[in-house]
């Protein structure tokens, strides 16, 4: 079963999602200079009657980069297309994807950095030149067929930016990275989940749910849903803090955000290799965990928080880790270690 503090999307979460969705840039809350330069963008290309530029949106799940995509596409009057990176499998796929787009169109790859080379290659001169090169055939007798594409706008979605080529992302007008968000932007965004929820929740409630949403929105909505469940099966529908408290406890999530596995992949880099540095795959193996889960679920919030580090021989457990655990933490064996 699949954590509440996963920020990862889960189908249970799609139509939550969409209920949800802020639809314009006045109700999407947070990434303020992003938004500010979106709509610059947007207002100048409207002004010129095209399309915006190709964009590169990264940072951590959960944290808006579909629904900028749908807001974009919005504010431009055009219709959105949504697929990811590991469903685009063949350069036929691609070909019936692009082709059917109209003028002006968005297309929105999610997880980008998943697509195979060949796929990026393809995608290259369709996103230059709007032009698609199909190969029909094989060896001596094959051919080369070239059609014309609308030109539409790419926006394509990562959390491993590092993971893309150069090329791919040196064709892209205008990279944006998404930030994870400051503790007040996430009780506006609690409370406006709450009030389209119609969910009865008190400012200490919500506090105390934002402070363990990761500072992630789907997240905070995930856990506002559960919240209310509690809520609704243990009292009367109203969340004040105490519900809050007990809800939050049943879902082992601590007054941090952190979950049982957060806990135990710094109890592992303590306990096993006192504190650090450990390479990501030794402490995969140790903690029984897949090494894309911790570097793509749980590193980036570990490491937003202080409570992990990252060096050049690897990962350790910070002096912060140790208090939040309750453990001694040995300020001079840790240096002589690093």
């Amino acid at each position: 079963m699949s954590s509440p503090t996963n920020p990862k999307q889960l189908n249970e979460d799609r139509h939550l999602d969409s209920t949800l969705r802020p639809r314009s840039f006045k109700e999407y809350v947070g990434q303020e200079k992003i938004k500010a330069n979106l709509n610059i963008l947007i207002e100048a290309a409207k002004k010129r009657k095209e399309g915006i530029d190709h964009l590169l949106l990264y940072g951590s799940s959960g944290l808006g980069k579909t629904t900028l995509s749908h807001i974009i596409a919005k504010e431009m009057g055009v219709n959105l297309k949504i697929t990811s990176g590991p469903a685009i499998e063949k350069t036929g796929d691609l070909a019936s994807i692009l082709t059917n787009l109209n003028d002006g169109d968005v297309l929105f790859v999610d997880e980008c950095h998943r697509m195979n080379k060949t796929i990026e290659e393809v995608l290259y001169p369709a996103m230059e030149d709007f032009l698609l090169d199909i190969i029909i055939g094989k060896g001596p007798s094959a051919q080369t067929l070239r059609l014309e594409l609308p030109r539409f706008t790419l926006i394509a979605a990562t959390t491993r930016i590092g993971m893309l080529s150069s090329p791919l992302r040196s064709r892209f007008g205008v990279t944006f990275r998404l930030d994870f968000y400051e503790q007040k932007d996430m009780e506006e965004i609690i409370e406006r989940s709450a009030r389209i929820l119609k969910t009865d929740i008190e400012p200490s409630a919500v506090q105390m749910v934002a402070k363990c949403s990761r500072y992630t929105p789907r997240v905070a909505n995930r856990l506002l849903k559960r919240t209310r469940d509690y809520a609704q099966v243990r009292g009367d529908g109203f969340v004040n803090q105490q519900i809050a408290k007990e809800a939050l406890k049943m879902l082992e999530i601590d007054e941090s955000g952190l979950e049982p596995t957060d806990r135990r992949i710094l109890q592992t880099i303590i306990q096993k290799f006192n504190g650090g540095p450990v390479g990501l795959q030794a402490l995969a193996a140790a903690a029984d965990e897949e090494q894309d889960t911790i570097e793509e679920i749980y590193e980036p919030y570990l490491l937003g928080s202080g409570l992990l580090g990252r060096t050049p021989r690897g990962r350790i457990a910070t002096e912060s880790a140790y208090n939040h655990l309750g453990l001694k933490y040995n300020k001079k064996e840790q240096d002589k270690l690093l």
